[in-house]
C-alpha cells in the first residue's frame, strides 16, 4: 500500500441469508466510505442485485469485475469478484448447506487473493458455523480458519472498540476443556501477541495489560482453584521478564464492575465468555473482532448473522463500519512501525518509492 493510494479492503459477504450482505451495502451507501477506501466484495452479481432491491439502495454504485487487474479497481464504486454460480436460491432468515458452501468459497477467495496482495486487508461478514462444511476439518470459526491457512502456529481472538480491547486465551471450545488447554506457555505467548499487537498495529507504546483469573475471586489464593498459582501467576512473571507490562490475575467481575479495565490498554481473559460477556455489554454494535498474530490485516463485525432480523433492513451497519476503519487505521500503523523498526537504509528507500 502507498501513501498516495487508497487501501484495497476485501469483503467476503459470509452468509447470504443472514444480515452479512445488508450491512456491507448498508455502509457503503454512504459515499463518504469510498473516499477512504477501494472496496472489493467477494459475493455474486445475484446476491448484490437481491439485497440492493431489498433495501432499496439503486443507487449504490457497482461493477463485477472482469478480471483482478488492479487497474480495473474503482473507488466510485463496489467492485465484485464473483465467485458463485447463480444455481442457488436466496432465503433470507434460512439455515441452508448451499449458503454455507457459499460462504466457505467467498472467504477461500478472498484468503487467496489476501495473502498474494490483491487486497491489503481483509473483512470478514458472519457466517454460520454450523452450515459450513470443509473436507478433513472441524470448522469452528473464522478465526482458527484463517491462522491455519496463513500456517501460524497461534493468533488471538482480540476484540476491540474504543475504550475496551479484550483477548482470550482460548476461543471456540467447550467450558470442561478450558482447563486442559490452560498452561503458562499458552498464555505467555498470547501475551506476547497481544503486547506486539498493539505496539504495531494500534500505535500504543509500552502497552500496560490486565490478565484475568480462572476461577471465582482469581482463585482466593488457592481456596478456590489452584490455576491462578500454577499457572496463570507464572505466565505474568516469564511476561514481565520479558518487558511485558503484565498485571494479574484479577477477578473478572469486580475487575469489569469496578471500571478497573479503563487503567489498562487491553484484558486477557482465559475463555470465550470470561471476557465476551463483559466487551459485549458495553460494547456492542461498535466492537470489532480483529486476528491479533497473522501477518496480514483480518477484522469482522462483533455480530453473527442475526437469521431472526436478515432481509427486514432491521441490521445496523456499524460494527462492520468500524472494522473496515480499524482494519484501516492498522495497515497504516503497521507501516510506520515496520519502517521505523527496519534497517535505516531500506526505510529510506520505501519513503523514496512512495514519494
Amino acid at each position: 500500500m502507498k501513501t498516495k493510494e487508497l487501501p484495497v479492503v476485501g469483503i467476503s459477504i459470509g452468509d447470504y441469508n443472514g444480515i452479512g450482505p445488508e450491512v456491507v451495502l448498508k455502509a457503503f451507501s454512504d459515499n463518504r466510505l469510498f473516499d477512504q477506501c477501494v472496496a472489493v466484495v467477494y459475493a455474486s452479481p445475484k446476491i448484490i442485485h437481491h439485497y440492493k432491491h431489498l433495501l432499496q439502495l439503486d443507487k449504490l454504485q457497482h461493477q463485477v469485475l472482469k478480471s483482478k487487474d488492479p487497474k480495473l479497481l474503482s473507488n466510485k464504486g463496489l467492485n465484485i469478484v464473483n465467485c458463485l454460480d447463480d444455481e442457488f436460491e436466496i432465503q433470507p432468515g434460512e439455515d441452508t448447506p448451499a449458503a454455507g458452501k457459499a460462504a466457505i468459497t467467498l472467504l477461500d477467495e478472498a484468503m487467496a487473493d489476501l495473502k498474494s496482495g490483491y487486497i491489503d486487508m481483509l473483512v470478514t461478514a458472519p457466517l454460520n458455523k454450523h452450515n459450513i462444511k470443509v473436507e478433513g476439518i472441524s470448522f469452528t470459526g473464522h478465526t482458527e480458519y484463517i491462522t491455519r491457512y496463513f500456517d501460524v502456529k497461534e493468533s488471538m481472538m482480540f476484540l476491540v472498540t474504543d475504550t475496551l480491547r479484550v483477548g482470550l486465551v482460548t476461543n471456540h471450545i467447550p467450558i470442561k476443556e478450558v482447563v486442559e488447554k490452560l498452561n503458562a506457555k499458552l498464555i505467555l505467548q498470547k501475551l506476547e501477541i497481544m503486547h506486539h499487537c498493539l505496539e504495531r498495529d494500534f500505535a500504543i507504546e509500552r502497552p500496560k495489560i490486565a490478565v484475568l483469573g480462572l476461577n471465582p475471586h482469581a482463585g482466593d489464593n488457592g481456596l478456590i482453584g489452584k490455576e491462578e498459582k500454577e499457572i496463570i501467576i507464572p505466565a505474568i512473571h516469564k511476561a514481565q521478564e520479558a518487558k511485558i507490562m503484565a498485571f494479574g490475575p484479577y477477578p473478572a467481575d469486580g475487575f469489569f464492575g469496578s471500571g478497573a479495565f479503563k487503567k489498562f490498554d487491553a484484558v486477557l481473559a482465559m475463555y470465550h465468555d470470561q471476557g465476551l460477556v463483559a466487551f459485549k455489554s458495553m460494547g456492542f454494535g461498535n466492537g470489532v473482532n480483529y486476528t491479533a498474530g497473522l501477518p496480514v490485516i483480518r477484522t469482522s463485525p462483533d455480530h453473527g448473522t442475526a437469521y431472526d432480523i436478515a432481509g427486514k433492513g432491521l441490521a445496523d451497519e456499524n460494527s462492520l463500519r468500524e472494522a473496515i476503519f480499524t482494519g484501516i487505521d492498522a495497515l497504516r500503523a503497521r507501516r510506520v512501525f515496520d519502517e521505523s523498526h527496519a534497517n535505516p537504509l531500506e526505510a529510506k528507500e520505501k519513503r523514496s518509492e512512495r514519494d
